[in-house]
């Protein structure tokens, strides 16, 4: 086994999880932008923070990673005999620990991801919510238009009704109600 090899496996199995933790979280802040999207309304969800953090850690374990490697080499290179039987023991410690890195690393991308899927679903519910108001005030609207275009007949009599719809070429059969709809619908396509 050469002095190399430890230090390899051990970076890269880190290099593993950070690509792993690093695709995780692209497809989190993918799923998060395509609904973000959707609704223009919607609070600014502000994910640079998060971001910089993520980075900064995992920018850390991979500096920490580098200089127990490189004093590991040192300490490998300096030593000769049974002092590298005890060498190999420190590498194992910087195994485990490169282990206990990853885990963190991993654990990081996790809760990023599931911090992106919490805005995400915060975001689809505010469009449903929105969505829902507008029906509600569109509905609304459309009856207080109805009810005021429906105003000007409202005191007239059936006869007086009658006459109107004659003086247009409309038929004149039909409860008050009817009547009155009739002229309103000739009003609004005059």
């Amino acid at each position: 086994m050469t002095s190399k090899e430890p230090y390899t496996a051990a970076a890269g199995q880190v290099r593993k999880v950070t690509e792993n933790a690093t695709e995780a979280w692209k497809q989190g802040a993918q799923r998060l932008t395509d609904q973000a999207n959707v609704v223009s309304q919607l609070p600014q969800v502000d994910l640079n923070q998060p971001v910089e953090q993520y980075f900064e850690f995992v920018q850390r374990t991979v500096d920490l990673n580098r200089d127990l490697a490189i004093r590991w080499a040192e300490l490998v290179n300096s030593l000769t005999g049974a002092a590298r039987d005890r060498a190999e023991s420190f590498s194992q410690i910087v195994k485990d620990q490169a282990d206990t890195l990853a885990g963190m690393a991993a654990e990081q991308a996790r809760k990023s991801e599931q911090a992106a899927q919490d805005q995400a679903e915060k975001a689809e519910q505010a469009e449903k919510d929105q969505v829902r108001l507008t029906e509600v005030a569109e509905r609304d609207q459309a009856k207080r238009d109805r009810e005021k275009a429906r105003e000007p007949y409202a005191d007239m009599t059936k006869s007086e009704l009658s006459d109107e719809l004659s003086n247009r070429g409309l038929p004149k059969t039909g409860n008050m109600s009817a009547l009155i709809d009739r002229l309103v619908e000739a009003d609004s396509s005059s």
